[in-house]
């Protein structure tokens, strides 16, 4: 996705032993993709990429959004090796982590990521 400044994985292929569920992510996973964003309370990038993922979900059917507090999962920061805030995660309908990046992401990158996941 993009050109965001601390890109952490270029998400070429998915990583099975990667996969995260609806449980692990407190929401539903979306019949196509799912946007899982990792936040902190006070990061103002973090706020601009939620109104960014708000918009795609709202333009692509299938596709579901769900933020996460990084401070209160732990478990899963450290699990998948989160660095920063924002940092988005594209899933598959299975779940897999298909691409992921860290910082603001732009929109036409979001909906290239998705085109990847759901091809």
């Amino acid at each position: 996705m993009g050109e965001p400044t601390d890109r952490t994985d270029s998400g070429d292929q998915a990583d099975d032993a990667t996969a995260l569920t609806a449980e692990d992510i407190g929401a539903a996973l979306g019949e196509r993709a799912t946007l899982v964003q990792f936040s902190s309370a006070f990061c103002q990038p973090c706020r601009a990429t939620r109104r960014i993922l708000t918009e795609v979900v709202d333009m692509v059917e299938g596709v579901a959004h769900a933020e996460i507090d990084a401070e209160s999962r732990l478990d899963l920061v450290r699990r998948l090796n989160v660095m920063r805030t924002p940092t988005v995660l594209v899933l598959d309908a299975r779940g897999r982590v298909t691409r992921r990046a860290s910082g603001q992401p732009r929109k036409a990158d979001v909906i290239a990521a998705i085109g990847l996941a759901v091809s």
